[in-house]
């Protein structure tokens, strides 16, 4: 009997090592879909993209199928993107901009959603108390630099400056959030803020030509809107001989004089490596915290600061 059973036990462990074995060569052949929603075309999120698509291609090669799709700026696009995705099963979806986002956490509960160039995620998705982990579904990297230095640097180039413009648009949740932080800093330095809000491009000439007409220097925060009409801005800005602040590179290097800004690029990359470890089992995204770039950089437009006649301190470094 004993014979018997040690034959009948030796076959259960083969079973379960062939078993083991084909469990591996299934995950190994195993495919992935992953669609990614961005907002709208600009330098900033197109990086962001990039830095994605870079990561989870390195991680995982020819295993990884990536459909990009762009809204053009429009949050209803953003939903309909969102949907397709749902319905075509892809195992992932990565949200680039905070409307994406807010589209992809109402387009699915179950289909893990990663977020990026997402600058606070509490106020995007309306979390009271926001811990720093979203939970269920959502994760992802912010865009977040620090608003405090970046209002100590506006001083540091401009100390005599009295009234601060400040340019956003009002639809953007992130971009209130900036502003009413960014407005907070400035009144700690004794220096006036008033606010100019647009709700959508239409608005940017006349919102900006107001704010030149009151402003010592103009304040930009990480905004969509603003970034897809830098020219607009430039056009306005420059011949009126008003300096811009912005609150990242891309905005920057169209129609600013400096900034304090995070590398896009580099927060996509983080959010490529996120996707690879969820999409493989290696994490579970309701325990991944917000992740952040804290590898910002004081850095400068040569063009503008030379046509306004701005020389910045040694340790800012021009936008190439």
């Amino acid at each position: 009997m004993k014979k018997v059973l040690a034959i009948l036990l030796s076959i259960a462990m083969l079973a379960g090592f062939a078993a083991c074995g084909a469990k591996t060569d299934n995950d190994a052949d195993k495919t992935y879909k992953v669609g990614v929603v961005q907002l709208v075309q600009h330098e900033a999120l197109d990086q962001a993209t990039k830095g994605f698509e870079d990561a989870l291609k390195a991680a995982l090669g020819d295993k990884v199928t990536i459909e990009v799709k762009n809204a053009s700026n429009d949050s209803n696009a953003c939903s309909t993107i969102v949907n397709g995705f749902v319905s075509s099963g892809v195992d992932l979806i990565m949200a680039n901009a905070t409307p994406a986002l807010q589209a992809a956490a109402q387009g699915t509960t179950t289909i893990p959603v990663l977020g990026t160039s997402v600058t606070e995620y509490g106020v995007a998705l309306d979390i009271k108390d926001f811990s720093g982990t979203v939970g269920g579904n959502i994760s992802g990297t912010s865009d977040l630099a620090p608003l405090d230095k970046q209002v100590e640097m506006l001083v540091e180039l401009f100390p005599n400056a009295k009234n601060v413009g400040l340019i956003y648009c009002s639809a953007e949740a992130n971009s209130n959030y900036q502003i009413d932080e960014v407005e907070k800093f400035l009144k700690e330095k004794g220096i006036n803020s008033t606010r100019f809000p647009f709700s959508d491009s239409n608005d940017i000439a006349a919102v900006t030509t107001a704010a030149c007409a009151s402003s010592d220097v103009i304040y930009i925060p990480t905004d969509n809107t603003a970034a897809s009409s830098t020219g607009v801005i430039d056009g306005i800005c420059r011949p009126k001989k008003i300096p811009v602040i912005a609150g990242e590179e891309g905005i920057c290097s169209g129609c600013g004089v400096a900034t304090l800004s995070i590398s896009y690029y580099e927060i996509g990359k983080k959010t490529g490596e996120m996707a690879a470890k969820i999409l493989t089992g290696e994490a579970d995204i309701s325990t991944m915290p917000i992740a952040y770039d804290e590898n910002y950089q004081k850095k400068y437009n040569p063009e503008i600061c030379k046509e306004l006649g701005i020389t910045p301190p040694s340790d800012y470094v021009a936008i190439g």
